[in-house]
């Protein structure tokens, strides 16, 4: 179920029910020294057709038609050459960057990573059942508290306002079950396509559901960043967001795995 203000946004509305099957969600978001191990690996790690799929959500595992979205070779996939080179994480040679949350990957990539993990993107409504503690339908990840009052809950613009933070960094911004940064540092990219009207239509009740829109403008991003302005709304469990999932330039664009338990 969504927990939001009032006000705050009509994509978000109205308030619906959501079932979700037991999975597990990564604690932290995926770090430059676990994305190097799929660099290394690549172009073997690129998905097989059907691969990352949720057992649950026929239709959910890569597709076909999105393999020339991938970067062909290894050295495109680690050159981040369209990202700015002082606010990205990655780095060519192992350093002290490892531990940063990985920025500037596509959706498409994100999926790739996600399956060769052994994995899957969460749905949507995985996520929000993380960050909103489920059926305690939290405001924001830690509890009820604004950002804005104690900035020390999470890597934002009132705090480090850096992509340069290891994850794990606020453990006060901890949801219910101990993941972090599900408030804050980057906004992570989520399996659906982004539907304003999602929760007036399909999705008003959801039971292990996601938009499977195979080639949306805009795929969801979840959970605030580092660079939002306005905290006590954007790092809310219910805020969405959308970027057009080719974009591998988005410096405030990470994400988490999923898998089944």
């Amino acid at each position: 179920a969504d927990a939001y203000t009032d006000g705050k946004y009509d994509d978000e509305k109205p308030e619906h029910d959501v079932t979700v099957s037991d999975f597990k969600i990564d604690t932290y978001e995926v770090t430059v020294g676990r994305f190097r191990q799929f660099a290394k690996a690549y172009p073997g790690s690129k998905p097989a057709v059907g691969a990352g799929a949720h057992a649950l959500i026929e239709g959910s595992g890569w597709v076909s038609a999105w393999d020339d979205e991938l970067p062909a070779t290894q050295k495109e996939l680690t050159d981040f050459k369209t990202c700015d080179f002082n606010i990205r994480t990655w780095t060519y040679d192992e350093g002290t960057q490892e531990t940063y949350p990985i920025n500037c990957v596509s959706w498409y990539v994100a999926f790739a990573f996600c399956a060769w993990d052994g994995g899957r993107l969460p749905t949507e409504a995985e996520w929000e059942y993380a960050a909103a503690g489920g059926s305690e339908n939290r405001l924001y990840p830690w509890g009820e508290e604004a950002p804005s009052a104690n900035p020390a809950l999470a890597n934002c613009s009132e705090s480090e306002h850096s992509t340069h933070v290891p994850v794990g960094s606020h453990p006060l911004g901890a949801g219910l079950w101990g993941h972090l940064d599900l408030g804050g540092g980057l906004v992570e990219w989520v399996l659906d396509g982004y539907d304003e009207s999602w929760y007036s239509g399909a999705g008003s009740s959801c039971n292990n559901c996601a938009n499977l829109d195979s080639t949306p403008e805009h795929r969801v991003v979840r959970g605030g960043s580092y660079n939002h302005l306005y905290l006590d709304s954007y790092l809310r469990a219910a805020s969405r967001g959308a970027r057009e999932p080719s974009t591998d330039a988005d410096v405030s664009v990470g994400f988490r795995c999923a898998r089944s338990p």
